[in-house]
């Protein structure tokens, strides 16, 4: 039987002792907890700074900021008028308007469709102006206020979903008056509402676009290009969830590939600046070049800007909108004399 005597091994100091931590190595620990800390809660207030300024964006992009009407028809240019209402198509919200009648009894209206954050007035176009220059002609003139500028009760921006309605709810009192011939003259993205009418509506005989804004990814980049520190993608990703939430609407619902693309049956006037810093000429160059009615024109105005054609160019801009609707008017003649002597010769 053999023993084995067992004896401890002495253990010298860079073997197993653990040495308490340093004050210095304490220290630097608490450090960098702090420095985590601080970190995480500067990433999450720039977060949060984001989305409350993405969310007054969309806001404010959903609710623009609309003067209250200032005078009427017969205060402005001495035309008289009357105060009207009507539903939007389908039994929507109640729109109010002026409906001014022609100098003699006449089956022949224009709808103005005012733009964004503007009303019914719209000075800069100017719109009394037009309204004046239609009365001149014997057109009976409807001009209306769009849900988001209704001085009563005003209903968040759709740009052009729920518009569009309210435009045809329009064009629907206007047939109702007797109005055979139906004309839209539309502005900014009172031109795109006008568009995305005429693809649920066979109401419109002609429209005048001036300006035209289309809201989609494209459009909303080119007026952030003012603002170079912002992000398009970002932007349109935070419009996109945010506007659901203040407008009831998806910017996805919007058809801004169909307005572009469809060929319109009746005559188109596209009119556009060069200079447009809000809606690229290029959506008017796009729309005319998918046009295949004979009677469609696009004006492009070298160094024009957004909705300025009229005050800028007003002998030119007069003169090619009244041979429009002058040509518009002899069509619609002919059509109806065809359609009669077929008619007559069944």
């Amino acid at each position: 039987m053999s023993t084995t005597v067992l004896t401890p091994m002495p253990l010298h100091a860079g073997s197993l002792h653990l040495e308490e931590d340093s004050p210095r190595l304490t220290a630097a620990r608490r450090l960098a907890r702090i420095f985590g800390a601080v970190t995480a809660s500067l990433a999450f207030a720039a977060v949060l700074i984001v989305f409350v300024l993405y969310g007054y964006m969309s806001w404010r992009f959903t609710h623009p900021p609309v003067a209250a009407l200032n005078t009427n028809p017969m205060s402005a240019i001495g035309l008289p008028y009357a105060d009207v209402s009507f539903p939007a198509a389908g039994g929507g919200r109640e729109t109010d308007g002026w409906w001014i009648p022609a100098q003699a009894d006449s089956a022949r209206t224009v709808v103005l469709s005012h733009g964004f954050g503007a009303n019914r007035e719209e000075y800069w176009v100017p719109m009394y102006d037009i309204a004046a220059m239609l009365h001149k002609q014997n057109y009976n003139v409807l001009m209306f206020d769009y849900g988001y500028a209704d001085p009563t009760g005003r209903s968040a921006a759709t740009f052009g979903i729920g518009e569009s309605k309210q435009l045809i709810g329009a064009l629907e009192y206007a047939r109702a008056q007797g109005s055979s011939e139906l004309i839209v003259w539309g502005f900014s993205m009172g031109a795109g509402t006008a568009l995305q009418a005429a693809l649920q509506t066979s109401l419109i005989d002609g429209m005048i676009l001036d300006s035209t804004f289309v809201t989609n990814a494209d459009t909303i980049a080119y007026n952030l290009k003012q603002y170079g520190a912002l992000s398009s993608r970002l932007t349109m990703n935070l419009l996109s969830l945010f506007t659901p939430l203040w407008a009831g609407v998806r910017l996805d619902q919007i058809p801004s590939d169909e307005i572009q693309s469809t060929a319109y049956s009746f005559p188109l006037l596209l009119i556009h600046g060069t200079r447009d810093d809000k809606a690229p000429y290029e959506i008017s160059e796009r729309i005319a070049k998918s046009q295949t009615n004979a009677d469609s024109s696009l004006w492009l105005v070298k160094d024009a800007i957004h909705e300025m054609v009229f005050r800028t160019h007003p002998e030119e801009y007069v003169a090619r909108t009244t041979a429009f609707l002058q040509t518009v008017d002899t069509d619609l003649a002919a059509s109806r004399a065809s359609n009669m002597g077929m008619l007559e010769s069944a």
